[in-house]
């Protein structure tokens, strides 16, 4: 049986004393524009006038994908094992950026191609080695469905009772880009050429190619449409259990980092699954795959970020979180004009 999250939207009773408390600090109405937004958010996700941030951490989920082997992806598939040991041994573009923001850093073999030798600071929870062809069939059964969602939650309550009440994600996996192109459509009927791009690189011919392939498999599904048979029949082991944490996470009242496409096509989903999710959500940047700017416009985000990124691994969603800390400084460290003993100027 599928796991059931039990998320509630946050109280909305303590939306007027919080915007009150940020309408009089000593500053014009307004004045700090998205800093002001955040700090409601995140207030009214903890529930109280002084939230605190404690803890971040980015927890990068790594699997690979049958659809990898159409040629859908400029990278081969060994680069998502490979690229799992650059993270632990600290040397990716998620591992600089962790160091610099003071994030800790989970890496969970979700089923990676690949068995990684003991003793490496790697979670495994890997479901098997891969996942199957969709351009022939479902990339997973629906066990391996629902021990994904299980097990991306229990990656987050294990981080939760580390004390961690802020979380990115991250995804490591050699064709998830055409996996979230799918869902993308599927889920909010946009066109399929409008979903999908460049992924790690393609060029025009390669974009050609990749949209055909994913056009067969769109063409050959035949399961019912449903959120869950869409995830199953199309996703990552990796994604499954992104969706799986960012609804644990909300369920936790932790607030959710969103990083790019994939990720942003995950909290579609986990949305799509649980409409609650969307006011522990942060989403963390606009990326550089052509079909992000769409995806975010579709569920109504409203991205910190624009930096041209499309490396994943959650760097974008850690290079917003200093926006995220100034928001929770502005509410906490700002005097308020009585306090101060200034005019009212606005």
């Amino acid at each position: 049986m599928m796991r059931t999250f039990r998320i509630a939207r946050p109280d909305e009773t303590l939306r007027r004393e919080l915007a009150d408390k940020i309408d009089n600090l000593t500053k014009p109405k307004g004045s700090l524009g998205r800093l002001e937004e955040l700090a409601l958010q995140i207030g009214l996700v903890q529930q109280t006038l002084c939230p605190q941030l404690h803890r971040p951490q980015n927890i990068i989920f790594a699997a690979d994908h049958g659809i990898a082997d159409e040629g859908v992806s400029l990278s081969p598939k060994e680069v998502t094992w490979q690229q799992v040991f650059n993270f632990v041994h600290g040397g990716a573009g998620v591992n600089f950026l962790c160091r610099q923001h003071g994030f800790g850093l989970k890496v969970v073999d979700a089923g990676v191609d690949y068995d990684f030798p003991s003793g490496l600071d790697i979670i495994d929870l890997k479901v098997a080695h891969g996942t199957r062809n969709y351009l022939h069939g479902p990339a997973m059964t629906a066990d391996e469905m629902e021990l994904c969602l299980e097990r991306g939650a229990e990656v987050v309550r294990r981080c939760h009772a580390e004390g961690s009440n802020v979380l990115s994600f991250g995804e490591m996996g050699i064709g998830n880009t055409s996996a979230s192109s799918l869902w993308m459509t599927c889920l909010t009927d946009i066109p399929l050429p409008r979903c999908v791009g460049a992924g790690s690189g393609l060029g025009p011919q390669g974009v050609s190619h990749k949209l055909d392939v994913l056009t067969r498999a769109l063409d050959s599904y035949r399961g019912d449409g449903s959120v869950t048979d869409v995830m199953r029949h199309f996703g990552g082991f990796e994604m499954v259990m992104a969706v799986g944490a960012m609804l644990q996470a909300a369920e936790l009242r932790v607030l959710v980092l969103v990083d790019g496409f994939i990720m942003t096509a995950c909290l579609l989903a986990a949305s799509r699954l649980c409409p609650e999710v969307m006011p522990y959500a942060v989403f963390g940047h606009c990326g550089d795959e052509s079909g992000h700017r769409l995806l975010l416009d579709a569920i109504g985000a409203k991205p910190l970020l624009n930096l041209g990124l499309r490396l994943g691994e959650g760097t974008g969603a850690i290079c917003a979180y200093p926006i995220v800390d100034s928001a929770v400084r502005m509410i906490n460290e700002m005097d308020t004009f009585g306090n101060a003993a200034i005019t009212k100027y606005f």
